[in-house]
């Protein structure tokens, strides 16, 4: 890398470090650690919503699925609208309502404890992987440029997130987001121009190719369940950003920090909606280095089966000094923005939903802000123990699928249960809760031992499907067989 590029870089770092110092208040409480001051734009949490969605499994890993596929991860950016409508008019009124810091507030008050802790502890797994596969991405890119060791880049990179989150809570998060989410989408924008620039046969050979090797494709249309096709990813991708509009951490966190309820639906709905033609634009680089390379074939053979590394390949060896570090400052930006925000919620939500009261005082604030910043660190170093973890694993995307449809646990299915149902039955969200739990075992276990009589042959993504469904769909069985046989005592 040129002296450009590494004055590009740190000037970002140092950007960050600065937005903490600022927001490094001496009035620290809990409150404004998690909420902020109150005073924060519409526009700063809608793009922090929107940066939040992206992240370096976005910014790598897409253009590696085009490169090294097609479209059919688009099918997933499709099922966005959906999600963002239901989360808008039936689950952000429930959390305004409450005004609660933490999501699952709203189980404790629907079902009790043992609720929300079961749906804060499935976050708190999901998010941790999410962790570590962003920073593991974070590290393939920076190694791929500058020759770095994947190890120490994690690890780095791990405790500087945590330092900026820490010392600035949520308003040092919010607006290093909305700066993020501008520069990730300009280098991104910037790259795909000097791609088509650069193409032998201009951006007609461009579309000739990609149209010949059907890069562009959706997926198949059939129904084959144990296959990626269009309608699995698409269902998966409805189910997957229902969860993150509607009961994630992440999210519900930014539409409690604005004033009004109205200003919060805007900013999930249009937070969510952005997404959409970005990820088009990343699948669009991934599809534009596949002609690149077929038509210059300069891609050493050993990237030509890893998709998820040709894309940093291309930044170190392609671009010109200052995109690169331009670039770099990007794929920064995209896994920082969601980092910095698991390592808030993730405390948030264990301050809320787990820290015992002592004796039913209440706590201190300085005794809150210790507990956050003691549990910020943590998270942060076992995000890099994940992230380490992977440095053997390939195909990224697929894999942060797979494992967050498992950790998941289907807590979807009880979020939907409380919001469509009026019954207060203590024993069927336990029963149904069980049952979902049960089969995502089974599905899990399916494709460790495939031949086994017993093994259900369908895809990982619907691993999510089925267990929302089997709690939803039993749960309002069972409380309809409750109502017409209250004698049962399983009120």
């Amino acid at each position: 890398m040129k002296t450009l590029d590494i004055l590009i870089i740190v000037a970002y770092l140092g950007i960050l470090l600065v937005l903490g110092g600022v927001f490094f208040s001496k009035d620290r409480t809990a409150s404004r650690f998690t909420l902020g001051s109150g005073k924060i734009p519409s526009w700063v949490v809608t793009l922090s919503i929107f940066a939040t969605f992206v992240s370096s499994i976005s910014y790598l890993a897409l253009p590696g699925s085009a490169f090294s596929g097609n479209w059919n991860p688009f099918v997933f950016s499709l099922s966005i609208p959906v999600a963002a409508v239901i989360a808008v008019k039936f689950f952000v009124p429930i959390y305004r309502k409450i005004n609660s810091p933490s999501a699952y507030t709203y189980l404790e008050q629907r079902y009790g404890t043992w609720a929300k802790q079961y749906a804060a502890f499935c976050y708190l797994l999901t998010q941790l992987m999410r962790i570590g596969t962003i920073l593991f991405l974070l590290a393939v890119a920076i190694n791929a440029i500058v020759d770095w060791n994947i190890l120490w880049v994690i690890i780095l990179t791990g405790l500087f997130v945590s330092l900026y989150a820490i010392l600035g809570g949520i308003e040092a998060v919010l607006w290093a987001d909305a700066i993020q989410a501008i520069l990730l989408i300009l280098g991104a924008l910037l790259c795909l121009i000097f791609i088509f620039v650069q193409l032998p046969e201009g951006v007609l050979g461009f579309f000739n190719t990609a149209l010949e090797q059907n890069k562009f494709s959706l997926g198949h249309f059939n129904l084959d369940l144990n296959a990626p096709t269009f309608w699995v990813v698409l269902i998966y991708g409805i189910f997957i950003n229902l969860q993150n509009f509607g009961i994630d951490q992440n999210y519900i966190q930014r539409y409690m920090v604005l004033n009004t309820e109205q200003s919060a639906k805007r900013a999930a709905f249009f937070g969510g909606m952005i997404y959409l033609p970005v990820s088009a634009l990343f699948l669009f680089i991934g599809t534009a280095l596949y002609v690149y390379y077929s038509q210059t074939n300069s891609l050493p053979i050993e990237l030509q089966n890893n998709g998820d590394q040709v894309f940093p390949y291309f930044i170190a060896n392609e671009l010109p000094s200052g995109l690169s570090g331009l670039l770099v400052a990007s794929i920064f930006a995209a896994g920082m923005s969601t980092i910095s925000t698991s390592f808030n919620s993730m405390a948030t939500v264990f301050l809320t939903d787990f820290y015992p009261s002592q004796g039913g005082t209440v706590l201190s604030e300085s005794k809150k802000i210790k507990i956050l910043y003691i549990v910020s660190i943590l998270i942060g170093i076992a995000g890099i123990v994940v992230a380490i973890a992977m440095i053997n694993v390939k195909g990224i995307l697929d894999s942060w699928w797979k494992f967050a449809s498992i950790f998941s646990g289907g807590m979807l299915g009880l979020f939907l249960l409380g919001i469509s149902t009026q019954s207060n039955s203590k024993a069927v969200p336990i029963i149904s809760v069980i049952s979902g739990v049960l089969v995502i075992l089974w599905m899990t276990l399916s494709l460790r031992f495939p031949s086994k009589a017993w093994a259900l042959e369908l895809h990982p993504y619907l691993i999510i499907v089925a267990g929302t469904m089997v709690i939803f769909v039993l749960g309002f069985l069972l409380i309809g067989f409750v109502n017409r046989f209250p004698k049962l005592g399983l009120k």
